[in-house]
C-alpha cells in the first residue's frame, strides 16, 4: 500500500492510499479538486471514501467526488454527514476488496462526539483527534472523553503511522517544548520537523512510538508533565484534570 498526504485548503491533509493495481481510497476529502487532480496525475481509480467526522474541511469535497465516482462513503453515525452510504460503529472491521485492506473503526469522541478513527495496514487515520505533538480542540466532547480516546490510540503498536488531518506540527512542538523543555526526543523531533518544513515536506505520517515520546497529550503520566501540571495548580492523581490543564494551555498558546 502506498500512502500520499495531499495538502489541501489552509493546512489540511487529505490521505490517499493505493495499491500496485492503481486502486485507491481517500480519507477526509475536504477539497474534491485536489483529489481528482491526484487521481488523474497518478492514473488511479477511486474505490472508497472514509470520513472521520463532520467538519466541512474534512467532508467538503465528498458531494462532488460522488458525482464523478460511484464509490461507497464510510462515515460515523451523524446526520451532519449527509453523503455517507455506509455507517460505521466502534469496534467494527471494514474489509475493502479493492484496494485490499481492512480497517478497525475506533470511536474517539472529544473533538466531536461522533468522531471515529480508522486503523489498518499499519496506518492510523485519526482526523482531528491526534496530531503530531498535539491533539484536537474539544468542540463537543469532554476532557475525560478525549483523554480516553487518546489512550485507546496510544495503545496501538509502536510502528503505527499516525496520519492526522492537519499540518500543525511546528506549533504543537513549540507548545510541547514549554511543557517538557528537557525532553531529548522532543528536541530531536523538532529539528527533524524544521528540516522537513524548510524543504516544504509534510511532517506526517509519524510513528506512534515517536508520538508517545514527544506528545504531551499522550504523556499526561510522565514526570515532567505531572510537574508542569502541579506548577499550574493541578496536583494529585486526576489524569483528566491534567489533560484538561494541558488542553486549556494549548488553547491559549500563541
Amino acid at each position: 500500500m502506498h500512502l500520499i498526504p495531499l495538502p489541501a485548503l489552509a493546512d489540511n491533509y487529505i490521505w490517499l492510499m493505493h495499491d500496485n493495481e492503481a486502486m485507491a481510497l481517500v480519507v477526509d476529502p475536504g477539497d474534491a479538486a485536489v483529489v481528482r487532480h491526484a487521481l488523474a496525475e497518478r492514473r488511479l481509480s477511486l474505490q472508497a471514501i472514509l470520513l472521520t467526522h463532520h467538519h466541512p474541511d474534512h467532508i467538503g469535497g465528498v458531494a462532488e467526488l460522488r458525482r464523478h465516482y460511484d464509490v461507497p462513503v464510510y462515515a460515523p453515525v451523524d446526520d451532519r454527514i449527509g453523503e455517507a452510504t455506509v455507517r460505521v460503529h466502534d469496534g467494527e472491521r471494514i474489509a475493502l476488496a479493492s484496494p485490499s485492506v481492512e480497517f478497525e473503526v475506533i470511536a474517539v469522541p472529544g473533538h466531536t462526539l461522533s468522531h471515529v478513527a480508522y486503523a489498518g495496514a499499519g496506518r492510523l487515520f485519526c482526523g482531528d483527534t491526534l496530531f503530531s505533538m498535539g491533539c484536537g480542540r474539544l468542540f463537543e466532547g469532554t476532557p475525560q472523553q478525549m483523554l480516553s480516546s487518546l489512550d485507546r490510540l496510544s495503545a496501538l503498536p509502536d510502528a503505527t503511522e499516525v496520519c492526522g488531518g492537519h499540518e500543525y506540527t511546528q506549533t504543537n512542538g513549540r507548545f510541547a517544548s514549554t511543557i517538557e523543555p528537557h525532553n531529548p526526543r522532543l528536541h530531536e523531533r523538532m529539528n527533524e520537523v524544521a528540516a522537513l518544513r524548510t524543504q516544504g515536506m509534510p511532517t506526517l505520517p509519524v510513528s506512534l512510538a515517536v508520538e508517545r515520546a514527544t506528545n504531551p497529550f499522550l504523556r499526561v503520566d510522565s514526570e515532567d508533565v505531572v510537574q508542569w501540571c502541579s506548577g499550574h495548580g493541578v496536583a494529585g492523581r486526576d489524569r483528566s484534570a491534567r489533560f484538561a490543564a494541558l488542553r486549556s494551555a494549548k488553547d491559549a498558546f500563541r
